[in-house]
């Protein structure tokens, strides 16, 4: 087992902490006692994947998160269709490497668990972390790190995410509160040939299949949700939701 700085198990608790924070999960999730031995780290009775991203700056190392299989399983059957892993706790990674100081997180890549534990077990200062929820573990956060970090932005205090535990379709959707989704407004669609899109200049106008006045699409992570007015706000555009549709209505106005 590899000597820990008390200054990087602190960083890592801290880091913890802000992930736990940030990761869905139907109940507050507090960090629990520290390991060091990362292939013997405590994860979900339920364990179903992890994610894992390189650190740089301050410090340089690996983090992950080990999820459940209650997530994994909300996010692949999610109303809006199924939502990427890697994403949904890239902010949870994100929020745990800002405790480490001036660090960029690079985006997660999904490995299995095992896997996972044994890409951080090798040289340098490695935690783990479980994130209870109820007494029970519900993730796990750990961490290798090349060398102490310089300071640390993290530390307690900071705000949980939130939910209420539940059975069935309302726990799955507790789950998904707090996983960040991509909102793109539509103003319309058009086909070209290739010939047409390599005559663009500067100038050129494109039709599309809507008429003028008509509402746009407000579409996440490219399903159809809504449709409203284009509005200005602060001089930046906006949408005023008219009517809200359901996924169906997302393949009627397909081009």
């Amino acid at each position: 087992m590899t000597t820990v700085a008390p200054e990087v198990l602190e960083a890592v608790v801290a880091a913890a902490e802000a992930a736990a924070s940030a990761l869905p999960s139907a109940a507050p999730l507090v960090p629990g006692t520290p390991v060091f031995d990362i292939t013997a780290a405590p994860v979900p009775a339920d364990a179903a994947t992890a994610v894992v991203a390189g650190l740089t700056g301050s410090v340089r190392g690996s983090s992950l998160v080990v999820i459940g299989a209650d997530l994994v399983d909300a996010l692949r059957s999610s109303p809006l269709g199924e939502l990427d892993v890697s994403a949904a706790v890239q902010p949870a990674l994100t929020a745990a490497g800002a405790a480490f100081g001036q660090v960029v997180v690079e985006t997660g890549r999904e490995l299995p668990v095992d896997v996972a534990l044994d890409s951080l077990s090798g040289g340098g200062m490695a935690v783990a972390v479980p994130l209870l929820a109820d007494g029970e573990v519900r993730a796990t956060y750990a961490a290798l790190l090349s060398a102490a970090p310089s300071g640390s932005a993290g530390g307690p205090g900071a705000g949980r995410a939130g939910g209420t535990s539940g059975t069935g379709s309302s726990r799955g959707l507790d789950l998904l509160r707090d996983v960040e989704m991509e909102v793109t407004a539509e103003l319309g669609r058009t086909r070209m040939t290739v010939r047409e899109l390599l005559s663009l200049a500067p100038g050129a106008v494109v039709e599309l299949d809507r008429a003028a006045g008509s509402p746009a699409d407000l579409l996440v992570n490219g399903t159809l949700i809504a449709r409203g007015e284009v509005v200005v706000v602060d001089e930046d555009f906006g949408i005023r939701i008219t009517e809200i549709v359901g996924p169906k209505a997302d393949t009627e106005g397909a081009a």
